[in-house]
């Protein structure tokens, strides 16, 4: 947990999101060469996965030693003995569900640019796969959003936002990877990432519940392979006194603790593995208190084995009492079943997709976003197993990919158009394996800056305000709010009308 500083972030910008370039490691004789923006490299040495060591150094030597962890557990010592050991008089406690907010501060004075494989909630809109959202933090706490197709494509809507966070899918604990939602660029994370302001900077905060915070942070501050080598409680000791640590913490008024190790090591989901979240799940709840307050439990490495504790001398935090439970996330919008009828804001070729059942479908899921067809005289969008196109005159239609290859050539491999099975091409570059969807890839170049997209405000009733794309070629159509609901017709479409819509995909709304 010792201070270390953090020097792999270079700034670039692309129009007007900012992208970020990540540090690079690869190993040369015994040693690991990180790259650095400007062209410097710092050097660390090399461990063998086998080597019984910690991973943040030797570290200030105040409470628990993780050296001594290990030494003991390979004794026969339990978690709870561990513990006992390092922070004596302190009594084992039990907490509820509850979630922390961690500064990511890789990603400080940065629009936060985030999606997911499995797509996302943000503004009360779903962001489906392909798309991303931008958020960047406003002066009333809310967020000023931006849907893109990819993380650097065209605009598709843009609004504010009184929530300043972006959710997956689903809200639970412990959710497949795919729900995860991941930083264009950047680093994936369990729960939700939003934006704040301090002292008028943009900040990312990660919430999430503590156990899902935890399968992150135990891999990263101690050897998940301990487990293999009879050191299973070590793990578990480690994961008691981080979860301490991190629900006593109380550092800004936008989050508790931040993501390196002035607070605890937290890569996201990069380091998780099994064997530390064993050691997350069987300990989930517990904690160290000091006379009913949850105990600041400082650790390190301190490969001497290190000495107890006096807790008198560790800060407290909330009484498990005090803390707050895990906040309810917005309910995601649901997709629409194909049972269900057209409903206001849907495209032609929703209607159309939802008549041939939908997701469980002989057309499979969606590949992307729908996009215009040449002369923009109609749209297309692509799935698992065909693609449907919409135009005026024809009406919505199901056709098979070399159909779309005659009307659309530019779809073929190699362009930038919507996302096409069989490892074609996507938007914003990369390709997608056959029957999965696109997911949102950064560009290779980049091209000169754009002028910035207009910042939109919050109208008079706090709903959310639409805004055109910045200059450049002509986006697709898109319509104001409604009045009564304060939604936009997704974008994209044309504007459908009874003449456009193909007979028998409208039925009443009841």
């Amino acid at each position: 947990m010792a201070s270390a500083g953090r020097r792999w972030i270079a700034v670039l910008r692309q129009g007007d999101l900012v992208r970020r370039r990540r540090r690079r490691q690869f190993a040369v004789a015994g040693l690991v060469v990180v790259t650095v923006a400007g062209g410097a490299a710092v050097v660390y040495s090399a461990w063998p996965e086998t080597a019984v060591r910690p991973l943040a150094g030797v570290g200030h030597g105040r409470g628990m030693s993780q050296v001594g962890a290990f030494d003991q557990a390979i004794a026969g010592a339990t978690a709870d003995g561990i513990l006992a050991h390092y922070y004596p008089g302190a009594d084992l406690g039990t907490v509820g569900p509850t979630a922390v907010r961690v500064r990511l501060t890789a990603d400080d004075n940065e629009t936060l640019d985030v999606f997911s494989d499995a797509g996302l909630t943000v503004a009360d809109r779903r962001v489906v796969p392909g798309q991303a959202a931008h958020l960047t933090p406003m002066p009333d706490g809310g967020a000023n959003v931006v849907i893109t197709a990819g993380c650097t494509g065209d605009v598709i809507w843009q609004g504010a936002a009184e929530d300043p966070f972006a959710y997956p899918v689903d809200a639970g604990t412990n959710r497949p990877p795919a729900e995860h939602l991941k930083v264009c660029g950047g680093g994936t994370y369990r729960g939700a990432v939003g934006v704040a302001l301090e002292n008028g900077e943009p900040r990312t905060v990660n919430q999430v519940d503590v156990d899902d915070y935890l399968m992150g942070v135990v891999p990263a501050e101690m050897q998940a392979n301990w487990a293999d080598q009879g050191a299973a409680e070590a793990l578990r000791a480690q994961a008691v006194a981080a979860r301490s640590y991190a629900l006593a913490e109380h550092r800004y008024p936008y989050a508790q603790t931040c993501d390196i190790t002035d607070c605890q090591a937290y890569p996201g989901t990069e380091r998780e593995d099994p064997r530390a979240t064993e050691a997350v799940l069987a300990t989930s709840g517990r904690v160290l208190l000091r006379e009913g307050r949850i105990l600041r439990t400082e650790y390190s490495a301190a490969p001497g084995g290190g000495q107890p504790i006096d807790i008198s001398t560790l800060e407290v935090g909330p009484s498990p009492d005090e803390l707050a439970p895990a906040p309810e996330a917005p309910v995601a919008p649901p997709p629409v079943d194909a049972g269900q009828q057209r409903v206001r804001g849907s495209s032609i070729i929703d209607a159309k997709y939802l008549e041939t059942g939908g997701p469980t479908g002989p057309l499979g899921e969606a590949l992307g976003p729908e996009a215009w067809l040449p002369g923009r005289i109609g749209t297309y969008r692509t799935f698992d197993n065909g693609v449907i196109i919409a135009t005026p005159a024809l009406g919505a239609r199901v056709v098979d990919f070399a159909t779309l290859l005659q009307e659309v050539p530019e779809a073929a491999p190699g362009t930038r158009t919507g996302a096409m099975p069989n490892g074609q091409a996507i938007p914003g570059g990369g390709t997608v394996a056959p029957n999965t969807a696109a997911v949102p890839t950064p560009r290779a170049t980049t091209p000169p800056e754009a002028p910035a997209a207009p910042t939109p405000h919050p109208s008079a009733t706090g709903g959310q305000t639409q805004a055109t794309a910045p200059d450049g070629p002509a986006e697709p159509w898109t319509a104001e709010p409604d009045p009564e609901t304060g939604i936009a017709p997704d974008p994209g479409t044309e504007p459908v009308t009874d003449a456009t819509m193909p007979e028998g995909s409208e039925t009443p709304v009841g």
